[in-house]
């Protein structure tokens, strides 16, 4: 008989979550809101717009979550928010978090001047982008989210376009609480949404949320490419409060950023040209990060 050895977690044991959701195998998007919701806790409502989630949720009027969700207009996750956290406060509710939780063509492009107004105001609620780079829900479009190189239906060439700093524009609205995330770092990313409950405020966190379909990579390898985006710099966790930044992991010690483009299909037609490209502009990042002390 194998007895399995006890490790300690900092990760709350109780689930907010079912088994009975529609995600796809694999899915990046439904580990994010786990983990998000492990941080969270019960006093909570969910806002959700247009993408994976209105699906993965369920049919009306079940859900997969144990919480109040609702769905918004595909433009007004933010704004939607916004109103319900003044109906709360209206009731005498200043605790239950709100919080929209959208994909990256409703934060990215469609919902953007939502989030933008709700950031300026300094609403206190918390969005999320679960950022898979594409718009999945809808056969896999490109998005401002979409990095260059990128296949999807709208770019079968691969995407001309750099992917839009979105981590830019939220923090040039100095808001208390910003950070990233992704599924590979699971005590990170609870961490961070607790904290993210006790910050009064507009918080924004944005995950990064691998797609199999969309990504065209086996839906066993979620937490391997999670993992190997930040281990190869291509993706940043860190968090910034009250516009003090702090990096979360050192990746001093990077691995070749090949080795995370392929293992992904949609970058199998991408020029070996253009990854040594991509591997110098991230080298060079990380020099200036280090050069400036982060």
């Amino acid at each position: 008989m194998t007895t399995l050895k006890k490790t300690k977690t900092s990760i709350p044991v109780p689930e907010l979550m079912s088994s009975g959701h529609l995600a796809c195998q694999g899915c990046g998007a439904t580990m994010a809101m786990r983990y998000a919701l492990k941080g969270l806790g019960q006093q909570t409502v969910m806002v959700v717009p247009a993408c994976c989630w209105t699906v993965i949720s369920g049919a009306n009027p079940r859900s997969s979550i144990n919480l109040p969700l609702l769905h918004s207009p595909f433009a007004a996750a933010a704004a939607t928010a916004t109103g319900v956290k003044a109906g709360l406060v209206a009731r005498g509710d200043r605790e239950t978090t709100v919080v929209a939780w959208a994909g990256d063509g409703g934060t990215f492009d469609i919902g953007i001047q939502a989030l933008s107004g709700a950031a300026d105001r300094n609403e206190d609620i918390l969005y999320v982008c679960y950022d898979n780079e594409a718009y999945m829900n809808t056969g896999v479009q490109r998005s401002g989210g979409t990095p260059d190189g990128a296949w999807t239906m709208s770019t079968p060439a691969g995407s001309a376009r750099p992917k839009k700093d979105l981590d830019a524009i939220m923090l040039a609205h100095h808001i208390p609480y910003f950070a990233t995330a992704t599924p590979a770092y699971a005590e990170d990313m609870v961490r961070k949404f607790a904290k993210a409950k006790t910050v009064k405020g507009f918080r924004f966190i944005r995950i990064l949320s691998p797609c199999p379909p969309g990504w065209k990579t086996d839906p066993m390898d979620t937490t391997k490419l999670s993992r190997l985006a930040v281990q190869t710099g291509m993706f940043r966790l860190y968090e910034v409060e009250n516009g003090a930044m702090r990096l979360n992991m050192n990746v001093a010690n990077r691995k070749p950023v090949e080795e995370y483009l392929k293992a992904q299909g949609r970058f199998k037609n991408m020029p070996a040209a253009e990854i040594a490209a991509l591997q110098k502009r991230i080298d060079g990042f990380w020099e200036s990060e280090k050069r400036q002390g982060s």
